[in-house]
Formats: structure tokens, sequence, C-alpha cells
């Protein structure tokens, strides 16, 4: 079974023609009856609101294709830079990533970026070039362009008939035909127009150049001189793409779905089914043989979506075995037992259900536990390699609109998050602030509309706020005394406090009261006052950090004094000695690791600088890029994720991690403190 199934997915820069290019699969299959998102037409893929709103995939999208008696899940994954994990994730379930190019504008940032990513899942690839007919495109020079950027591995194996106005069909360069769509919407086969043979044939060579690579014995005879015939090479072009020697690339027009016809044949001949895609690498260093005819049923979540009609829905690739409606298998990762109650295949929006799926398929399973990147199994012991996300570090805290639908905001949050890894949510406990990590400000901005839609809660998003702390620079002493006399018992405590650094770091209270100055009975009230004057700040309102405190003398009053009168005195006498020990505001310092194409390296350590930041180390990495460690305090670099988008035109990464304190500068506490000040005289 598994030979007659072909996982797929569609991936590249966002606005390049993916979704078009499954419509029309779906079209020329069959499986609609119209080419959908095009000329007005609602497309199949895209039914989500906020994709009719944004005129972008936000999720993946399943198209099942049945072509030449084989099925095909092809994966319409958005490459919006915000929703790329979907991307991640699809590349995961899939033996082979078709990368879709235009024509003009050629591999640009994103689509580098899901190349590499490809590779490290050790994914056969392959390149659809669109809209080739553009006047301004020269399918030469994309070529080149994408040979420049990702090897000479890449050949094409169709050629346009045609540039601009004048293009007229596809070269199969394969089968050395011309290929066109008849007026009818079938597919017209014929002999190539003589024009076109010698440019047909020296693509043809290129192609034998390659793929001769996947076996030694016709190496030998291609190298003698020898040509190859025509079922060698249709032989050596499944085994070389799979094997990753050769990428071939389409041209097309998805619009018109030229090309479209070449790309599904080919796919069915040629590109890695699961049964000849290699083994699944396990957390535990192994590899699980993809065996059709192996009984036991593995399956592998690689999305979780959580559709406001349909539920919770689990996409389900098939590892071995049989799955039916009804069995119950165990997850790996929490031990415990699942019901695959229903079985479906989904198309856009619409499910059909099925009676069983074999080693291979992908499959919807609704109400399901498992996570993303779960494993289901017999023994519950065979559990798949976790694959990588991209990193989620765009973080912004999230408000709600009204007071009282906080506990509301944060359910959803958290139901959002638990589909989605590139999402986390988190409560700060420093800054007491709701924490949304995601990607970019459109994923924010999806969730935010998707929260007052489906929740019926408004929010908003505040900038977060930055856990600076205090601290003190030398030893001082203050006087606290509380007095209050309102008729009856009064209030009254008198203490003497020394404050000082704290070298082995926290904080430590001293006991030094000789003579019974300060009863027994009162002396935690005082520890306890000076811990909630830490606690609150002195100067610019942060917490205070690293100081010893110790009481060495006061008095009381065998009526007046109680522990509230001791714990107001002390604040008073803390607070009065934090004014003569040189107190001074901490920020938190963040060291960061940004990976960036070497024509960036400048820009990115220029705003460094101009951050109050520092370049530690620089190096060239293995895929020619340039790796900068540098180190700034993190309220400059909080926004680094969209500030990085901008400087690298979407291609750099980085990584961050706050570790560490360092003193700010005089100019920066002054501002912090004053407004404070302004905050305290306003009651805020």
């Amino acid at each position: 079974m598994a030979e007659k199934v072909k996982n797929v997915v569609l991936v590249g820069q966002g606005g390049v023609g993916k979704t078009m290019l499954a419509e029309a699969m779906l079209h020329l299959s069959g499986a609609t009856n119209r080419l959908g998102g095009h000329s007005g037409t609602k497309p199949t893929l895209d039914y989500d609101p906020e994709e009719e709103k944004r005129s972008f995939s936000i999720k993946l999208s399943v198209a099942p294709v049945n072509w030449e008696g084989c099925r095909l899940n092809v994966i319409d994954a958005p490459c919006y830079p915000d929703f790329i994990g979907d991307a991640y994730s699809a590349m995961a379930a899939c033996e082979t990533a078709v990368f879709v190019v235009d024509a003009a504008s050629g591999a640009q940032s994103t689509t580098t970026r899901l190349w590499y990513a490809a590779e490290d899942l050790s994914l056969a690839r392959a390149v659809f070039v669109n809209r080739i007919d553009r006047s301004e495109t020269a399918y030469d020079d994309t070529l080149a362009a994408l040979t420049e950027r990702f090897g000479n591995r890449l050949a094409p194996v169709t050629l346009p008939m045609g540039v601009g106005s004048d293009f007229e069909g596809i070269i199969d360069v394969i089968r050395m035909k011309g290929r066109r769509l008849g007026p009818d919407g079938k597919a017209q086969v014929f002999d190539l127009p003589e024009q076109y043979v010698g440019a047909a044939q020296a693509a043809r060579d290129a192609i034998c150049d390659l793929v001769v690579e996947a076996d030694d014995d016709l190496m030998m005879k291609y190298l003698e001189g020898e040509p190859l015939t025509d079922d060698e090479v249709e032989g050596l072009l499944s085994r070389a793409i799979a094997e990753r020697i050769f990428v071939p690339v389409f041209a097309g027009v998805c619009t018109k779905e030229e090309g479209v016809v070449s790309l599904l044949d080919d796919i069915v001949a040629y590109f890695p089914s699961p049964d000849t895609y290699g083994k699944v690498p396990l957390v535990n260093g192994e590899l699980l043989d993809v065996d059709p005819d192996d009984d036991r049923p593995v399956v592998f979540v690689f999305k979780i979506l959580n559709d406001p009609q349909q539920g919770r829905l689990a996409f389900a690739k098939v590892l071995t075995g049989t799955v039916t409606p009804g069995l119950e298998l165990v997850n790996a990762r929490t031990r415990k037992t699942e019901r695959l109650a229903h079985l479906y295949r989904m198309m856009g929006r619409d499910t059909t259900e099925v009676r069983s799926a074999e080693a291979g398929d992908i499959v919807v399973v609704p109400k399901l536990d498992a996570q993303t990147g779960d494993t289901l199994s017999a023994t519950g012991k065979v559990e798949a390699a976790a694959f990588r996300f991209p990193n989620s570090l765009y973080r912004i805290a999230i408000e709600a609109d009204q007071r009282g639908s906080e506990d509301k905001l944060f359910t959803f949050l958290e139901k959002m998050a638990d589909a989605d890894p590139t999402l986390k949510v988190d409560r700060d406990e420093d800054t007491g602030q709701t924490v949304i990590s995601a990607i970019g400000e459109a994923q924010v901005s999806v969730l935010l509309d998707r929260l007052e839609s489906r929740a019926n809660v408004g929010a908003h998003t505040v900038p977060l706020r930055i856990p600076y702390r205090e601290t003190i620079r030398r030893t001082a002493t203050g006087h606290g005394r509380h007095k209050k006399q309102t008729g009856g018992a009064g209030q009254f405590a008198d203490v003497r406090i020394r404050i000082e650094p704290n070298p082995d770091g926290g904080y430590e209270f001293l006991d030094e009261v000789v003579g019974g100055a300060v009863p027994r009975g009162f002396i935690p009230a005082v520890d306890k006052g000076a811990q909630e004057t830490m606690r609150d700040g002195v100067l610019a309102g942060y917490p205070m950090i690293d100081v010893k405190v110790a009481l060495y003398d006061g008095q009381f009053h065998p009526v007046d004094s109680n522990e509230m009168a001791f714990r107001t005195a002390a604040r008073l006498g803390f607070q009065d000695a934090v004014s003569q020990a040189e107190a001074v505001l901490l920020e938190p310092m963040a060291t960061l690791q940004i990976t960036v194409p070497e024509s960036y390296a400048g820009s990115i350590m220029g705003d460094i600088s101009a951050s109050r930041g520092r370049v530690e180390g620089m190096e060239t990495t293995d895929k020619g890029e340039v790796s900068i460690r540098a180190r700034a305090p993190y309220a400059e670099v909080v926004d680094y994720a969209t500030r990085l988008r901008s400087l690298s035109r979407g291609t750099g990464e980085y990584t961050i991690e706050v570790e560490g304190y360092e003193q700010v500068p005089h100019d920066v506490q002054e501002r912090l403190a004053k407004e404070y000040q302004e905050c305290r005289s306003q009651g805020r």
C-alpha cells in the first residue's frame, strides 16, 4: 500500500503561488470542479476567516489528490514568516518538499531557510518555478540563480516553450515531448517543434550527468561514452531523487494550470514513497523501519488544529501497520491510552470518514489528547525523534480589555498554545504580566482576532516590563521611628538598622540588639518590614537584591508597641539607610547568538553597538553565514525579533538568553527614578 501513497509538502516564500498550485492539482485531478482562489473564486484550502481577511495561508491544509492510481497527500504549508511553524510540521510528515519559486523573484529568504530545514530532515526536494509567462521572466536566469544558491544538483525536467506573452506550453525533458492544456482542459502531448529539440536535449544530458551517480555500473557505462536508454534514465531518476543526488526543477503557470500535469506525473513516477524513503529516527538514537508489512501500528501526530466547528483535530501519519476506527494506542510521551474513535481525510474544511489507513498514509483524528510531535503505538515504546521548530522569540504582554475576563483570556491562550508549539503563554512572576511568545507580530494579531471571535474576549498588547533590580554599593545606617497616638492604645516603635552590600548574594538579616532595646518578640517584625521594603523597591520601585540588614538598636513602649508598629518603623529605617547607601539600578543582560548572511554582518554589529551592547565574537558557519555572539541590555533587545527581520530582510536567526545584571547608566537610572516618582505622586 505504501508504494501507492506519496506525501508532498509545498513550501517557499509567501505569495509565490503554493496554494494556487495545490488548487490546480485538486482541479486537474477532478477533486474539485473549479480552480479555487482564481478570478474571484474562493480557495478550497484557505477557508479560515483569518486567511480570507489577510489573503495568505496561516495554517497547513491537506489536498488529497488521486492521480494515475496513486494517492498524493499534498500539504499546502503556510510560509509567511510568522506561521512558518506549520511548514516544519508538514515537512516532518512528508518524503518530498516541493519548493515553489516565483520566476521573477527567485529563491528568497524564507525559501532558503526552509531549504536547509528540509536538508536537515533528509527530505527529497524539487522546485516548481511559477509564473514563467511574465514578460520580465528569463527562465535560464532563474535556474542559474537557483543553482548558485542551492548547488549544482538542480536541473530542469521541464522547460517553457516560449517566454512572456509567447509562452505556449511545456517541454517534457524526460520524455522529449511537448505538453499543454487544450481548450477543454485536457492535457495534450505532442512531438517537440524543431526549434526546441536542441535545448531539450541539452537539458536531458544535464539530467543524465547527475542521476547516473545513483548507479556505479551505469555511471561507468556512461563515462565510457555509451548513452543511457530511456528505461535506464527513468529508473535512475527515482533513486537519484530519493537519495537526494538530484533535484528536479519544473516550470509552469499555476493560474493557467500549465506544467502542473507534468509535476503530477513525475510525482507518481519518480518521487519517493514512504516505503522507499528510508527509516524514521527514534528518540533513543535507533531507526524505525517503515515496513508496509509490519502489522504493529505506529502513528505520528504532526499537527494539532483547533477548529471552531469541528473541535480539536490531530493530523497524523501512519508510520507502520494499519489503523482502524476504535483502535486504542499508547502515547509514548504520556504513557496513556488514546482511542482513535474516527478517521477522516480532509480537503480544506471538508472531511470524509474512512474505514482504515495503512502505512504511509495521512489521516485526521478528532478529539485526541496527543500533542504535536507525539507518537502512538501498541506498546507506547516507539517514540519518533522530535523535530525542531523556529524560535518563538517575539515576546509581548497581553491584557484583557475588561476586568473580570482575565481567567477566560488565559484559558483561551493556553488552549491555543497547546495546539501550536510555536506559541507559548506564561505568567511572568517578576512583572505580573501575561506574556505571549510567538514568531512575530502577525501571529499575535491573528491570536487576538480569534480571541475576540471565538471566546468573545477583547484584549490588547502592551510592552513588556523589564525586570530591573535595585541594590546598594556601600554600608549605611538608618533610623526609623513610628509614633501614633489617637486616643486609647497608640503605636510606637523605634529602630536603628545598618545595611550593607551582601557579597554572597541574596538577603541576610542579623540580630545585633543587646540589652533588650527591642524585645525578642518584635525582631521578626523588623525583619519582615525590611523584606517588604526590598520587595517594593526604594529607588525606582523595583525589587532590591543582595543586601545584608542588621538591627543593632531601638526603643519600645510597654503598652503601645506591637508588631505592626515595628514593621512600619523598619520600613522607614530601611528607606533612610538606602538614601545614604549609594543605591543603584541594575538591568538584566542578554546574550545573543545571531546568524545572518555575511552581507548583513556590518549592519547587525552596528545595531548592537547602538543598543549599548558589545560584540564578543564572530565566526563563519558551515553554510557560509556569519554567527555573531553579542551581549546587550535586555531592555534594548526585547524587540529584537522584529528588528532582526528588518535588518536582515528576513534572513537572520538568533537565540537569546537573559543572564546576569549590570548597573544601568546614570541617565537611564535618573529617567526610571523620575518615572517612578511621578507615578507615586499620581497615585498609580
